[in-house]
């Protein structure tokens, strides 16, 4: 089965038992500001899991995701590993529970009519309890129910069957993951799960059974919403389903395969080969899909923009590994437009923009190895005088320079132990790998104090600045005209920021007829009503939104009187009253095309 086939087949499953398909979010999410990238289905959900909102089409739920997950950025190179995958996922808000998302779940994947896998291949986990929450023995109860062994189920701790929550608060609860024997044997050894042989076993879906909420305190309480969230890998369960082990042989992945063979000359059977040409194929699919995304990622130094650089820069690296020499990453991501184009329609409407950002990094990064290799000289030219000078030779570059060339030049460790070795000299990998963590541990300070209280926050403080938004977006608007959309915000409990599509900078006097617009509208002291609608009615008493495919059939609208109507999920203020002013503290340049302002609301 094609994971084209696939595709289709989940969501007609689903639709047949009274699920709403709804579009694929944004790469960039708009409610979980705690993470850079989309990870998983539930992301544009938060305001609807956590019960502040109804979604519009429903309770019951289901889509396909296309998701970023850069934890596993190292382990790219293996046979099932990919940081840009799509997720299959069905959701209860608040409607069924365990007992009809377990026996959904092992309909869809042992049916006939459906994907007809082996049920003696299907193992499963479930969690076995701690301090905060107790074994989840209905799950279990359950999956015995359906035909399962009870051998062939693992109980294993939170780090592996807990989610959540996505911030320090928040829903969470016990998972339960469908896992497929990939073993060399005809059949799974007697007693063979996922906690006694787990090398030998595939994950290929997880439900997750939102039932408690972390409070402020650290406390675990049962939730009055209940909720499942599932997600299912297309990739990996595509490769299942054509009876292979190498995620990096289906279909979706074949013609970039190919087109490195041609581009190299090598073969991606030699074993030599196979961890460089996993690593681009996986990351050139990565690189296209952030480029193509609406919300205009551009190759930067800071969040999505620094990890797309990073992508760009390892398919460089590996590129020049495998021999190639000149620019060739637009010639890959074409074979990845022309692959998942049909599905994933924003790809082919960006493209000049996708090939064009990636010719230009190329550019950029091959003028940034030159430096790099200035750089490299002149500490190697240190280390001499200092031997000159003391008589005591250093053969070993230190982590700190192998860091500097790293983090400054954007060298691979690997480039650098292939530049030392050329001059006799190795690398202090420890003192590396210490800089390295030093380095995580800012950005991760950094980040928390970023994203401080962002929108999974509903306190007062985030809600009004959440409704400022709007105000502030058609202000925009009115005085710099209809082109500008919403690219981006951020909000915590202190400030907003925003990002628009705008080329120029603004003027002061701009600035200061934005905010004189924003804060008539706050004096007016206007009601805030919600309404839900079809995009085709919120387009035609245009709403602010990004239609075409992004919506399904019914969408939420926020009209702040007569002043903004957008399409948003909440939540917002009743009147604008309780806003206090409104003041502009910075405007700046995101990146290409797009600017950036942060504003406070005084007197609050």
């Amino acid at each position: 089965m094609k994971a084209e086939e696939l595709r289709r087949l989940y969501i007609e499953f689903f639709k047949t038992r009274g699920h709403k398909e709804i579009p694929s979010a944004s790469l960039i999410p708009e409610n979980d500001p705690t993470v850079l990238f989309t990870t998983a289905g539930m992301h544009p959900l938060v305001p609807y899991l956590t019960g502040q909102q109804k979604h519009p089409m429903g309770n019951r739920l289901v889509n396909c995701q296309k998701c970023i997950r850069t934890q596993d950025i190292e382990e790219v190179g293996d046979e099932s590993h990919t940081t840009f995958f799509e997720m299959l996922g069905n959701w209860s808000l608040g409607d069924y529970f365990k007992e009809e998302a377990i026996k959904m779940s092992w309909e869809f994947l042992t049916d006939e009519k459906w994907l007809a896998l082996d049920k003696n291949k299907i193992a499963i986990s479930i969690f076995k309890g701690d301090g905060d929450a107790p074994f989840d023995k209905e799950s279990k109860d359950i999956w015995i129910r359906v035909g399962v062994c009870e051998d062939r189920i693992a109980a294993l701790p939170k780090d592996k069957n807990w989610w959540g929550p996505a911030g320090n608060v928040g829903p969470c609860g016990p998972d339960t993951e469908m896992f497929f024997y990939v073993g060399s044997e005809e059949e799974p050894p007697p007693q063979s799960n996922p906690e006694t042989d787990e090398l030998n076993w595939l994950e290929i879906w997880n439900d997750v059974f939102m039932e408690y909420g972390k409070t402020s305190a650290g406390k675990y309480e049962p939730l009055k919403q209940k909720n499942v969230d599932t997600g299912l890998g297309l990739e990996r369960v595509a490769c299942v389903l054509q009876g292979k082990t190498d995620i990096y042989t289906i279909e979706l992945f074949e013609p970039i395969i190919k087109k490195l063979e041609g581009l190299t000359g090598k073969s991606y059977e030699t074993q030599d080969c196979k961890k460089s040409f996993r690593i681009i194929a996986d990351h050139i699919r990565a690189a296209t899909f952030i480029l193509g995304d609406d919300k205009a990622i551009v190759p930067s130094n800071v969040d999505q923009g620094y990890v797309l650089r990073k992508y760009i820069r390892r398919i460089i690296r590996h590129g020049r590994i495998m021999g190639v020499n000149k620019k060739f990453c637009s010639e890959l991501a074409e074979v990845v437009i022309g692959v998942m184009k049909d599905p994933w329609k924003e790809l082919e409407k960006n493209k000049l923009f996708i090939l064009s950002e990636l010719s230009a990094e190329e550019d950029r990064f091959n003028k940034t190895i030159t430096q790099g290799l200035k750089e490299f000289d002149k500490t190697v030219k240190g280390y001499e005088k200092a031997f000159e000078a003391t008589g005591k030779k250093i053969s070993i570059i230190s982590g700190k320079h192998a860091f500097k060339l790293y983090d400054t030049y954007g060298f691979p460790l690997e480039m650098t132990d292939e530049l030392a070795e050329e001059k006799g000299l190795e690398v202090d990998h420890k003192g590396f790998n210490k800089c390295f963590q030093e380095h995580q541990k800012k950005s991760r300070i950094g980040a928390e104090k970023k994203f401080k209280g962002g929108l999974e926050d509903d306190s007062e403080k985030v809600i009004r600045f959440h409704t400022a938004t709007h105000l502030l977006h058609q202000a925009l608007r009115i005085i710099l005209g209809k082109h500008v959309q919403q690219r981006g915000s951020n909000i915590t409990s202190e400030r907003l920021r925003f990002d628009f599509s705008h080329p120029d900078k603004l003027s002061d006097m701009q600035i200061k007829k934005v905010e004189e617009l924003v804060n008539t509208a706050i004096e007016k002291g206007m009601d805030v009503k919600r309404k839900e609608m079809t995009p085709a009615e919120a387009a035609k008493q245009e709403a602010i939104g990004l239609f075409g495919d992004r919506y399904g059939e019914k969408v939420t609208v926020y009209s702040i009187g007569d002043f903004s109507k957008e399409i948003c999920a909440g939540p917002h203020v009743s009147n604008t009253k309780e806003l206090g002013r409104f003041k502009i503290t910075k405007e700046q340049s995101s990146s290409a095309g797009i600017r950036r302002i942060r504003a406070v609301l005084e007197g609050l």
